[in-house]
C-alpha cells in the first residue's frame, strides 16, 4: 500500500524524473506535472496528499498555483522546491500559505524527511478542536477557514493551522517554542532557529487581523514564547474597516 499520493510539479524533466523515481522507490504512489496549469488541474483531483511544487514555470508560476489551491483545498499540504534562496524569497513563499519551502539544490533525504514530518502531523489535524470563538473571530480548523467580524473569510494553511490548534488546545498556557516546533513541526527544536516559529506566528496574526504591538488572540510572552488569549483576557478584533 503506497504511503501516500504526491504530486510533483516541476518543468525541468531532468529534475522532475529524479524526484518522481526516488519518491517511487521510497514506497510513495507519484503523479506529476510539466507546467503549473497542469499541476494546478492534477492538485484540484481528489486524492492528492501533498504537493511538490515549482515556483519557476511555465503557463502558471508556483505563487499562482498556490493562491488557486488555498482557495478551493486550503488544508492540502505544499512544499516549494525552487532555486530562489534569499531569505525575501522564503518569507514570501512562506507567507504566501507554503507549508515548507526547499532550495535547490537539496538532497533526496532532505526532500523524504519534510514530506515525512508532514505526513506524521496529518493523521493528528486538527488537534481534537475542530472550532474556536475568540475576539469575535470564528476559526474552523476542519475547513481551514477564519470568519473575521465583517463576515470575510481568510484560509489558513496547514501548518498555521496547527500552530493555531496546539496553542487552542493548550488554552490560557504559555507554549515555549521549543514546544512548538517539536510538537507542530515534529522536529527537533535544537536543530532549527525559532525564527521558522516566530514567522508562522507573524503570518496567523496578520491574518487574524491580530496587532502585533497589542495582540489580543496570540500573545507573547516574554522569554518563554506564546499563548492563546485566556477568556477573560480577550477582546474583539476590529473589523477591517473600523
Amino acid at each position: 500500500m503506497p504511503l501516500g499520493t504526491l504530486l510533483v510539479v516541476e518543468d525541468d524533466n531532468a529534475i522532475r524524473r529524479g524526484l518522481c523515481d526516488a519518491l517511487k522507490f521510497t514506497g510513495y504512489h507519484v503523479r506529476e506535472a510539466e507546467d503549473g496549469k497542469a499541476g494546478l488541474d492534477l492538485a484540484m483531483a481528489e486524492g492528492i496528499d501533498l504537493v511538490l511544487l515549482d515556483i519557476l514555470m511555465p503557463k502558471m508560476d508556483g505563487l499562482q498555483v498556490l493562491a488557486e489551491l488555498r482557495k478551493a483545498r486550503p488544508s492540502l499540504p505544499v512544499i516549494f522546491l525552487t532555486a530562489r534562496g534569499q531569505e525575501e524569497d522564503r518569507v514570501k513563499g512562506l507567507r504566501s500559505g507554503a507549508d515548507d519551502y526547499i532550495v535547490k539544490p537539496f538532497s533526496i533525504g532532505e526532500l523524504l524527511a519534510r514530506v515525512e514530518a508532514i505526513f506524521r502531523r496529518l493523521p493528528e489535524r486538527p488537534s481534537g478542536i475542530n472550532r474556536l470563538e475568540i475576539a469575535g473571530l470564528s476559526i474552523d480548523f476542519e475547513r481551514r477557514e477564519i470568519t473575521m467580524i465583517d463576515g470575510t473569510h481568510e484560509s489558513l494553511s496547514q501548518r498555521e493551522g496547527e500552530v493555531l490548534a496546539y496553542l487552542a488546545s493548550n488554552r490560557g498556557r504559555a507554549i515555549a517554542r521549543e514546544e512548538l516546533l517539536s510538537r507542530v513541526w515534529g522536529v527537533d527544536p535544537r536543530g532549527v532557529t525559532t525564527r521558522t516559529l516566530d514567522m508562522a506566528v507573524a503570518r496567523l496574526r496578520t491574518q487574524l487581523r491580530d496587532d502585533p504591538d497589542n495582540p489580543r488572540v496570540i500573545l507573547t510572552v516574554r522569554g518563554k514564547g506564546y499563548m492563546l488569549a485566556p477568556a477573560h483576557h480577550e477582546s474583539p478584533i476590529k473589523s477591517a474597516s473600523a
